[in-house]
């Protein structure tokens, strides 16, 4: 079920890193709308970074409130010290679509498991401090008939509202096909129907 909410996404990607105690912190951040594009962000960092000890990770891969779109890894580390705490600060964010991994060149001094938790969560942190964001608007698609009488009526209700997208086809009536702001097509669709005095049809697409 789609939420009626927006929410925040990366607007642009972030690269930055951090030395703690010898060891070499590389942060990058991406948008990822879905799983697929998470994990291949994931992989492309990694073999950038074959060289590394670590390639923890962690990710929202849809809406900030869908837990079956998050996924994270330790890899390698000591369990719960690398990938679950910087799943926790992107979660803390509230931002949705988002990849980050965290790379370690080990330098010498063990950080143990609290100062881990702190250096993979710290440095996340600092990185999304850089991280610009954009709203992210749920959509619709509203699909439509009218007869040409109604066309200008119609389309100056439409530019009160957020209109994404819209394509008409012109036979012997006009077939209206709108992607949207999901929030105000409810709002959108009674006013036309209202303006018409019911004798035009929009309806939401439920797929």
């Amino acid at each position: 079920m789609m939420t009626r909410h927006s929410y925040h996404i990366p607007k642009n990607t972030v690269s930055y890193q951090e030395i703690i105690k010898r060891s070499r912190f590389i942060v990058h951040i991406s948008h990822t709308p879905d799983v697929p594009s998470a994990r291949g962000f994931i992989s492309e960092i990694k073999e950038k970074y074959a060289d590394a000890g670590h390639n923890c990770w962690a990710y929202i891969a849809g809406r900030p409130d869908d837990s079956q779109a998050l996924g994270f890894s330790d890899d390698g580390e000591p369990n719960g010290t690398a990938g679950k705490p910087m799943l926790n600060v992107l979660m803390g964010a509230g931002i949705g679509e988002i990849t980050a991994v965290v790379t370690r060149y080990f330098g010498g001094i063990k950080l143990g498991t609290g100062g881990l938790v702190r250096a993979y969560g710290g440095t996340l942190n600092h990185a999304l401090e850089e991280l610009e964001t954009c709203e992210k608007i749920p959509e619709v698609f509203v699909n439509g008939t009218s007869d040409y009488s109604h066309q200008g009526v119609i389309e100056q209700i439409l530019k009160s509202y957020n209109i994404l997208d819209m394509k008409k086809e012109f036979t012997a009536d006009i077939q209206w096909h709108l992607k949207m702001d999901r929030r105000e097509a409810p709002l959108a669709i009674s006013e036309i129907t209202d303006k018409t005095s019911g004798r035009v049809n929009f309806e939401i697409d439920v797929g």
